[in-house]
């Protein structure tokens, strides 16, 4: 599958995946300290809620699991499972994501923590209509996958077996995406707050009108 991956979905996976990263470390940096690209450490401390017996915490981070589940939930209702099948589907989910950024952005802005369900979803949503068109050989809202891929082909290499070039390519695409734009959002949260995410909004859109476009213009069917 990797080696039919056309080649523009490098640039696609590289912005997603600063997006991505960006949401997340305004998450990690804000008032609520919570990480949203990625339910890892979430489900962790989930557990770690149900133990103490916090119910108020519990319920918070269940959310935050819940809406990224959901957004992922919504691209599977959206996408029909078919890889490399590119078309309007593809715009509407990343309008989505954009108006959920839209709305974390601001309810964030008003010291509303639910509004992290938003960028959970966001993200739930975008990774998994990468994961669906890639049959899951991109991933862009963490880079736990990317690692441990980029991890074998260095294993590999030192066995002196063949490494598949494209396979490294797509594990550092992803992952120096996500190291810049959580890199970005840190340097100006200090300045702008969560307005940041607003930047990442201004990509998702980009990406929607670039979409929409190139299917039209391929008259590809929807």
């Amino acid at each position: 599958m990797i080696s039919r991956l056309p080649s523009w979905v490098g640039s696609v996976a590289w912005l997603l995946a600063f997006v991505a990263g960006g949401v997340n470390a305004i998450g990690l940096l804000g008032f609520a300290h919570e990480a949203t690209s990625h339910l890892t450490g979430t489900t962790t401390l989930l557990a770690g809620a149900t133990v103490a017996g916090d119910f108020l915490r519990f319920f918070h981070l269940f959310a935050i699991v819940a809406s990224f589940v959901g957004g992922a939930v919504v691209s599977g209702l959206l996408i029909p499972r078919d890889p490399l099948q590119l078309g309007q589907r593809q715009t509407v989910v990343l309008v989505l994501v954009a108006v959920m950024l839209a709305a974390a952005a601001v309810g964030l802005r008003n010291g509303q923590a639910a509004s992290l369900y938003w960028a959970a979803a966001a993200c739930g949503l975008q990774n998994a209509m990468t994961t669906a068109y890639s049959a899951a050989v991109v991933r862009t809202s963490h880079v736990s996958g990317m690692f441990t891929d980029l991890g074998i082909a260095l294993g590999h290499a030192l066995r002196g077996e063949r490494v598949e070039q494209r396979r490294l390519w797509v594990c550092i695409t992803v992952i120096t995406g996500f190291f810049a734009g959580s890199a970005v959002n840190t340097a100006l949260f200090g300045r702008f707050g969560y307005d940041v995410l607003y930047v990442d909004v201004a990509i998702v859109v980009a990406l929607s009108v670039t979409n929409a476009r190139y299917v039209a213009m391929s008259r590809i069917p929807t």
